[in-house]
């Protein structure tokens, strides 16, 4: 759980550099500026201060889609990438491809959800978001003509509903966000989660 907002004059920095290099190795991609505030709990000074000096030790690099760590440095090990549960799954038409879908919804923030940044994992990439106050990652993937959102497999039982909720927020806008670039309409829809399962279809 995040730790709240601390006093940028009494926060621990180096147990915060840790931090920083402990989330982007797990991540293993860029996260944005503020992805990586909710994410930590770290106060905006702190966590910019922090950064810079990771930089110049050569163990984060700062880009246009965020901050990500170089040769998982600082760290006894890289964490290995949490394992996820698929929630839902859209078929996307045929006309509309990866990286249209991913501009259109990299970056931005959807009702609750706030951007964190881009995840690479062997073989696909994907979109993180999480609430304001950082809890409850949803993460979206587009391979094939698929688009699919996952939550991480450890939440537990008590925050399942909730993550879960935040997954249909996620697809919900994604598919409105999408939807406008295909020239063709039948986009087609299949929510996986147990006991919901459905499918609809917009033909034009």
């Amino acid at each position: 759980m995040p730790r709240p907002l601390a006093d940028p004059a009494h926060e621990p920095t180096g147990s915060l550099d840790d931090r920083i290099l402990g989330a982007l190795q797990g991540l293993q991609g860029r996260v944005a500026f503020s992805g990586l505030r909710r994410k930590l709990g770290a106060h905006p000074e702190s966590l910019a201060r922090a950064l810079r000096r990771l930089e110049r030790e050569g163990l984060v690099e700062r880009g246009a889609g965020g901050y990500r760590s170089l040769n998982g440095g600082g760290l006894d090990g890289v964490p290995e990438a949490e394992p996820l549960r698929a929630i839902a799954r859209i078929e996307l038409p045929a006309d509309l491809d990866e990286a249209t879908v991913v501009g259109r919804l990299a970056g931005r923030w959807f009702g609750s959800l706030r951007w964190v940044g881009v995840v690479d994992e062997p073989g696909r990439r994907l979109l993180a978001w999480a609430r304001r106050d950082g809890h409850g990652e949803v993460l979206l993937g587009v391979q094939r003509g698929t688009l699919r959102v996952y939550v991480p497999e450890s939440a537990g039982s008590d925050d399942a509903g909730e993550e879960e909720a935040l997954a249909y927020e996620l697809l919900v806008q994604a598919v409105e966000a999408v939807q406008p670039f295909a020239r063709h309409g039948g986009t087609a829809y299949f929510v996986l989660g147990p006991g919901r399962a459905r499918s609809t279809s917009d033909d034009n």
